[in-house]
């Protein structure tokens, strides 16, 4: 029987598209799919037996089929929110008709016997929570910000009063707008003079600014690193609100005691692969010098210079023998 990836993701993800094309030259069979696109498009049948507790059918797109026994591995990307599908529809039957889809499809291809997830999306909405990768961080030895959640006035005051100067970030990115558009707050340094009780109406995330030398991007592959010193030619505060074409790049050593956190920490999550932010306060050899700001578990790396080899990476990571069934 032969050994399917299934690639869940939207048709414009140019991520995903490196990776279907390094398995497609290793001759690897590959199914990719948007489950938004439920309807003639996209056509299942699965079940399940008391005698055989494992989901079999099949899955039906314009231009592949696949049997679920034959999916070893699942990359996970970014498909398309299944209220978009249904969009034309009232409200009410819009959430029923996303939930029901969500719940029925979605739920079947998250439990898919014996394969290998890149990464699961029940790993990744427990990866995406800040507080929880702040503690994960701490426990584990990194450095991290000193931190402080509030809606208080008097407490983000003498936050910043202790540790400032202060810089505040999202807990996650703006929703898309009644346009059809996303934006982006980046990291961005705060003035207590500025604040006031409207602070109360919902949580703020503050952080000391670190003195940084640099920045580091490390993408974890499974067992493999690869890691980027990253500068903005303006010393931004935030690289990624610039032009990331102006950004320039240069290889960096892990320490050896981070890189093995790094691996306990993606394991504590259930995750394969992350992508790590850290602020360098020194030239990079000694581990203190290393302060861990986020983990995105489902981040981008096509634009970094070691790309290609990341994408053998996934490409290793995904062709994998079938695990035993349940």
């Amino acid at each position: 029987m032969a050994s399917t990836v299934l690639v869940v993701t939207a048709l414009e993800d140019v991520t995903a598209d490196r990776v279907v094309a390094a398995l497609n030259a290793r001759e690897v069979p590959v199914v990719r799919v948007d489950p938004a696109d439920i309807g003639p498009a996209l056509t299942f049948g699965f079940r399940v037996d008391a005698e055989r507790p494992a989901w079999s059918g099949w899955l039906r797109t314009a231009s592949r089929e696949v049997e679920t026994e034959q999916v070893t591995a699942v990359y996970y990307r970014r498909p398309t929110p299944y209220a978009t599908r249904f969009a034309q529809l009232p409200g009410q039957q819009r959430d029923f008709a996303a939930s029901e889809a969500r719940h029925g499809l979605g739920g079947v291809l998250n439990a898919l016997s014996g394969a290998r997830y890149v990464n699961h999306p029940a790993a990744v909405g427990r990866a995406e929570s800040k507080p929880a990768q702040l503690r994960g961080f701490a426990r584990l030895g990194l450095r991290i910000p000193s931190t402080l959640i509030t809606n208080d006035r008097r407490k983000a005051e003498e936050f910043a009063a202790e540790y400032g100067p202060v810089v505040c970030k999202t807990f996650r990115g703006l929703p898309v707008g009644d346009d059809g558009r996303a934006g982006a707050i980046w990291t961005q340094r705060v003035d207590p003079a500025d604040f006031d009780d409207t602070l109360a109406v919902t949580a703020h995330l503050f952080q000391a600014e670190i003195p940084k030398t640099g920045d580091v991007r490390v993408t974890v592959v499974g067992r493999r690193v690869f890691a980027q010193r990253i500068a903005a030619p303006d010393g931004a505060l935030d690289w990624r609100r610039g032009d990331w074409d102006a950004l320039h790049h240069a290889p960096i050593t892990v320490p050896p005691s981070v890189e093995t956190a790094l691996h306990a920490y993606l394991a504590s999550f259930g995750l394969a692969f992350g992508c790590f932010d850290f602020a360098l306060t020194g030239d990079g050899d000694d581990p203190e010098h290393w302060t861990v700001i986020e983990c995105n578990p489902n981040g981008q790396w096509g634009w970094l210079p070691d790309a290609e080899d990341i994408t053998e990476a996934f490409a290793d990571l995904l062709t994998v023998e079938r695990k035993g069934r349940p």
